[in-house]
């Protein structure tokens, strides 16, 4: 009987409210040589996408995409994850990945999702010696959570993770992760005023958007330009739109080239969070923000909006998806330091929780001369994981150094170069968002 055959009666026969019809599918396209995949769905309607090398070495990689994505969730939503980092598969590592049930913001639901595509690998290729979880960006956020609130021990003292890869990751807590893009939204309505434009129903910017309102990108982006005139080059720009852009740059310290995207969320993602998590209340705020480095601070501080968060909400946020520390596994973060889509300061915070928690043993962080954001050098991947499998089955932490080293010897395979750097220490949170 073949390991399909085995595979598809395992999942089968998985308990109830774990069940999974999962089935031999078609792999996405330019994956390693004899690479065979799975696909199907689990109890609460999640794709999943299974994958399991050639040769495979014992170990599961279980992935969290970023996002968090607004569009549903469908059965090719992985499929471009498995292509990027398919490093993994190349070095022998099986691989699990889900679409989540639905779109949008949760961090613990998506965990809990993440967690039942874990048990659908085991229960196809059989227990893993070594199970890993990865998130990439604000799956790394996710990942943060599940390792502290679903990595509990089975029957035979094993948890579903032993080691965690977090990259270019949202660590700093949902609570205070989107400060910037508040501020953003705070000063776009200061200073250009139309989003939402006076004639259109008014609120507070921290909702993203009035109740059941939709904003397509292209739409939002018309009013961002027509403001700042940033698809112009600076000397065609008007002296308003040159002094608009300049103060969006100095009040939300997110680089010029990077506000398209965090305007963008800050509309989107808001507006999840509002009203499909906390019914019209604002987790979020900037009542007493200072703001700096305008074209004229007094004035500006004097029109900005300012909104109070409601504690209730908070507090929904901050159980969703704060971390606190409570890790009982090595966790090793990648993060290129120039990353204008997720501060490299998200890393200082995450350690300075660990360090409140006294887990911080347990952490590992390798810095990298980059501002990539969603996939850097491919050599990093497959030596990060090594170092980190390594840490988890020998108690013996990585260096970036050994990280560094790892990926020079990776090279000859896959391409890109292997700027690690060696004592470099992120800048804190507060150092980069405006305190609150």
């Amino acid at each position: 009987m073949t390991w399909r055959r085995l595979a598809w009666l395992a999942l089968a026969l998985l308990p109830f409210g774990a069940r999974a019809e999962i089935v031999p599918a078609d792999c996405p396209p330019g994956l390693p040589a004899g690479t065979t995949c799975l696909r199907g769905q689990d109890a609460n309607g999640a794709w999943l996408l299974l994958a399991r090398p050639a040769t495979w070495n014992g170990g599961l990689v279980t992935h969290i995409f970023g996002g968090p994505r607004m569009t549903p969730p469908a059965r090719e939503t992985t499929d471009e994850d498995l292509i990027r980092y398919q490093e993994f598969l190349a070095e022998g590592w099986a691989w699990a990945s889900t679409s989540r049930r639905r779109e949008g913001f949760g961090l613990r639901r998506a965990g809990e999702d993440t967690l039942a595509a874990t048990r659908a690998a085991e229960a196809a290729f059989g227990r893993p010696r070594l199970s890993v979880l990865h998130g990439q960006s604000w799956g790394g956020a996710v990942a943060a959570k599940a390792i502290e609130t679903l990595n509990e021990r089975d029957e035979e003292g094993r948890r579903p993770w032993q080691a965690a890869l977090l990259t270019s990751a949202v660590l700093a807590g949902p609570t205070r992760a989107y400060d910037m893009r508040v501020d953003l939204r705070a000063a776009f309505q200061a200073v250009c005023g139309t989003h939402p434009r006076p004639e259109e129903t008014q609120y507070p910017v921290t909702l993203g958007l009035a109740r059941g309102e939709v904003m397509e990108r292209d739409a939002l982006m018309e009013r961002y330009l027509a403001c700042t005139g940033a698809d112009l080059a600076p000397e065609a720009r008007s002296p308003a739109q040159r002094q608009a852009l300049g103060d969006l740059v100095a009040a939300s310290r997110i680089t010029e080239w990077a506000i398209p995207g965090h305007l963008s969320w800050a509309t989107t993602v808001f507006a999840d969070i509002a009203w499909r998590m906390m019914d019209g209340r604002s987790a979020f705020g900037n009542a007493e923000v200072r703001y700096t480095g305008t074209s004229d601070d007094a004035a500006f501080n004097a029109r900005v909006p300012r909104i109070t968060p409601d504690p209730d909400a908070r507090a929904v946020l901050a159980r969703d998806g704060d971390p606190m520390g409570g890790i009982a596994i090595p966790v090793l973060t990648l993060h290129g330091i120039a990353d204008s889509t997720v501060f490299v300061e998200h890393a200082a915070a995450y350690r300075a929780t660990l360090e409140a928690a006294g887990t911080a043993h347990l952490l590992a962080q390798v810095f990298v001369d980059d501002g990539e954001h969603n996939k850097l050098s491919a050599a990093l991947y497959p030596a990060a994981l090594a170092a980190l499998a390594d840490w988890a089955e020998t108690r013996r932490r990585p260096t970036p150094g050994e990280v560094r080293g790892r990926c020079e010897a990776l090279r000859a395979r896959y391409a890109g170069e292997c700027r690690v750097l060696s004592g470099y220490t992120p800048p804190s949170w507060e150092s980069r968002v405006n305190p609150r």
